[in-house]
C-alpha cells in the first residue's frame, strides 16, 4: 500500500490568491501570476523570503517562465519546478508542494498555476508514430456527447437534466468576483442554439481562457515561525494522483479513473463521501458532473440528475458541488484551475466565502482529470 499524509508532517493551507479568470487578453501572463502570488502572500501574512519552494502548474505558457515571473518578487535562490499534467497540472503542482512539505524538505511552499491561450502541441499518434483507430474524429465533446446519450438511454434521463447542471453553475459563478462567467442562466438560455455534439450546447461547455491562481502550504513548524494565524489554516488530509487502467466492462473510463482515485483520497483522509460539504470537480461538460459525482459514491449510478433537481448540490444543499461556479463558469485556464479548486475550498471551509458560503462546511474535495488520462483527488478539512 502505497503511503498517505497521515504517515508524514501535517500539511495546511495558509494562504490563497487570484487573478480573475477571463477571456484571451493582452494582459502579461507575470500580471496574471503575480497578482495571485502577492494576493497568497498577502492573504498568509507573510513575505515573499519565506518561500521555501515553488511548483507551478502551467499547459501552455512554454519553456521556463516561472523563475522570469517571480524574479520581480526577489531572486532569494529558491528551487522552482514546472508541472504539466494538461487539465490536472496544478491539481499535480498543488500535490507537489504538499509532498515536499509533508516530507519535511520545506517549511513553506508556494503552488501557483498561470497560463494562457497559445497553440499547443496536443499529445497523439502524430507523436507517437501509431494512427489512431478514429482517425482523430472523435473530439472530446463528442466522446461525452456519446456517454450522454448512453446515460439517458440507462437511466431514462432527459436533456435537460444535463442543462440544469450548467443553470446551477453558472448562478453560482454569477456570485464569484473572479470567475470568467459571471451571469446566471435560466435552462432555457442553456439549451438554446443548435447542439455542437449530441445533445451538448455550447453553454454545457466550459471556457478556455487565461488566469491566475496560488496557494501557499506550510507545516506547523512553518506556521510558528512565521506567525501564520492557525486558524485560518486548512489541513490537507490527503493526496491522492493516479493513471487510467484498463476496466472490466468499462465504457466512461474517466468516471472509472474518478472512482478508484476518489476511494484512495477518502480512504487515505480517513471520511466518507457522504460526510463532504463541499465538492469542486472537473465539469468541462455538464454531463461529467452527473458522472463523476455517482462515481464518487456521493450519488447512486442514475440518481445525480434527481438529486440535482432537488437542490442537493446546491449552495444550502446537502453537499455544494462546484460552488466556486466550476469549470462552465468559473473557467478552465488549464493550469490555474487546479490551483483554483483548492482555494475555493479553503475559502469555504475558512467560511469565507460570502453569498457562495456553504452552510458548516467542514470537509471539502477537489478534482481533476488530465488529459491522457490521470485523476487527482485532495481533501481537505477545517480542524476544530
Amino acid at each position: 500500500m502505497p503511503k498517505a499524509l497521515k504517515d508524514f508532517r501535517n500539511v495546511y493551507v495558509v494562504g490563497i490568491g487570484f487573478h480573475p479568470y477571463q477571456f484571451f487578453s493582452a494582459t502579461p501572463y507575470l500580471t496574471l501570476g503575480l497578482t495571485a502570488v502577492r494576493q497568497a502572500l498577502g492573504d498568509a501574512g507573510i513575505k515573499w523570503p519565506s518561500v521555501e519552494s515553488v511548483y507551478h502548474g502551467t499547459a501552455m505558457l512554454g519553456m521556463a517562465p516561472t523563475r522570469g515571473m517571480l524574479k520581480h518578487l526577489g531572486a532569494t535562490g529558491i528551487p522552482m519546478t514546472q508541472v504539466e499534467n494538461a487539465s490536472a497540472s496544478g491539481s499535480t503542482a498543488f500535490r507537489q508542494s504538499v509532498l515536499e512539505v509533508a516530507g519535511g524538505f520545506s517549511d513553506v511552499s508556494l503552488c501557483l498555476g498561470v497560463d494562457k491561450p497559445a497553440l499547443v502541441n496536443m499529445p497523439g499518434s502524430q507523436n507517437f508514430g501509431i494512427r489512431p483507430l478514429d482517425a482523430g474524429r472523435i473530439a472530446p465533446i463528442t466522446h461525452f456527447a456519446l456517454l450522454a446519450q448512453n446515460y439517458m438511454e440507462k437511466y431514462g434521463v432527459d436533456p435537460e437534466d444535463f442543462g440544469r447542471v450548467a443553470v446551477k453553475n453558472s448562478r453560482n459563478g454569477a456570485l464569484n468576483p473572479n470567475a470568467q462567467k459571471q451571469r446566471a442562466l435560466n435552462l432555457e438560455t442553456v439549451l438554446e442554439g443548435e447542439p455542437l455534439s449530441g445533445v451538448l450546447t455550447k453553454r454545457q461547455c466550459c471556457p478556455i481562457g487565461e488566469g491566475g491562481a496560488a496557494v501557499i502550504v506550510a507545516s506547523e513548524e512553518g506556521i510558528r515561525k512565521h506567525g501564520i494565524d492557525m486558524s485560518r489554516a486548512i489541513k490537507v488530509l490527503s493526496s491522492t494522483l493516479t493513471s487510467e487502467e484498463v476496466y472490466e466492462n468499462a465504457t466512461d473510463f474517466d468516471a472509472e479513473l474518478t472512482r478508484h482515485t476518489t476511494e484512495l483520497a477518502l480512504a487515505q483522509a480517513g471520511v466518507s463521501a457522504k460526510e463532504l460539504d463541499v465538492v469542486e470537480l472537473h465539469d468541462a461538460f455538464s454531463v461529467e458532473e452527473l458522472f463523476y459525482l455517482e462515481a464518487m459514491g456521493i450519488a447512486q449510478p442514475g440518481e445525480a440528475s434527481h438529486m440535482l433537481k432537488e437542490g442537493i448540490f446546491d449552495i444550502g444543499g446537502e453537499v455544494a458541488v462546484s460552488p466556486s461556479g466550476g469549470l462552465l463558469s468559473m473557467g478552465h485556464p488549464i493550469g490555474p484551475t487546479g490551483v483554483g479548486q483548492i482555494a475555493e475550498i479553503t475559502r469555504q471551509l475558512r467560511y469565507e466565502a460570502g453569498d457562495r458560503q456553504q452552510p458548516n462546511a467542514k470537509l471539502g474535495l477537489a478534482h481533476m482529470v488530465g488529459l491522457g488520462a490521470v485523476c487527482s483527488v485532495h481533501v481537505l478539512s477545517k480542524e476544530t
